[in-house]
């Protein structure tokens, strides 16, 4: 089943309980938290306190985005602040196993992430651990960024590694998801969809939310 997965990172901060709410009502079912540490990306958002606020506010399951250095240090910091599903980029682990066994052992969904210019391939001996792979469709770092085509190719090359390997974890895509792009997406294989922009960005992201979410499900019964 597609599911949106609106991106706090572009939504009013000043206002956050009541956009959360409303990507909620526009059917919205996981909320999307970017963590970035300007040190594995250029940017600096958010850490485990805006998590653990956020918790008082929502019942849905909060999607960790853990774009940092060492994130193993931090994985405790976020079960304690609230989160459900961790996600950890290869390109930042160095013993991705044991990063993946920790979010796990801390009673979280452990997930991986790819870079861009990252193969799918190469995730293959983790990929019976993981809830979930999110494939990052721009480079990290900011939202609002240009989708990047060749992600495709990276989508549906998951979807195929799960039905040769006979596994059931999930496909996420974020970067660039909105009315031009979502079809494309969701076509390839992805079940799971990050969007920021095109849900917060013009200020109603309830219509947003929901006017998006509609066009995923209608690609997804064009693809079945």
């Amino acid at each position: 089943m597609v599911e949106l997965a609106p991106s706090i990172l572009s939504a009013d901060f000043a206002r956050l309980a009541d956009e959360v709410a409303a990507a909620e009502c526009g059917g919205g079912s996981v909320i999307h938290v970017d963590v970035m540490d300007g040190h594995f990306v250029p940017n600096i958002t958010l850490g485990p306190p805006i998590v653990k606020s956020l918790r008082k506010y929502t019942k849905l399951p909060l999607d960790c985005h853990l774009m940092i250095e060492n994130p193993d240090q931090f994985i405790p910091d976020f079960a304690e602040a609230g989160a459900n599903w961790v996600s950890v980029h290869y390109e930042a682990c160095r013993h991705l196993h044991r990063s993946l066994e920790l979010i796990a052992q801390h009673g979280m969904e452990p997930a991986v992430v790819i870079n861009p210019a990252t193969s799918v391939d190469l995730l293959i001996p983790v990929l019976g651990m993981v809830h979930h792979v999110l494939v990052m469709s721009v480079n990290p770092g900011f939202g609002g960024q240009k989708f990047i085509p060749y992600s495709l190719s990276k989508l549906r090359r998951l979807k195929e590694l799960r039905q040769e390997l006979g596994l059931s974890y999930r496909i996420e895509v974020d970067g660039g998801v909105a009315h031009d792009t979502v079809s494309r997406v969701v076509e390839a294989g992805a079940e799971l969809l990050v969007a920021g922009n095109a849900v917060f960005g013009a200020g109603h992201a309830e219509r947003d939310a929901r006017s998006l979410l509609d066009a995923a499900r209608r690609a997804a019964k064009l693809a079945a």
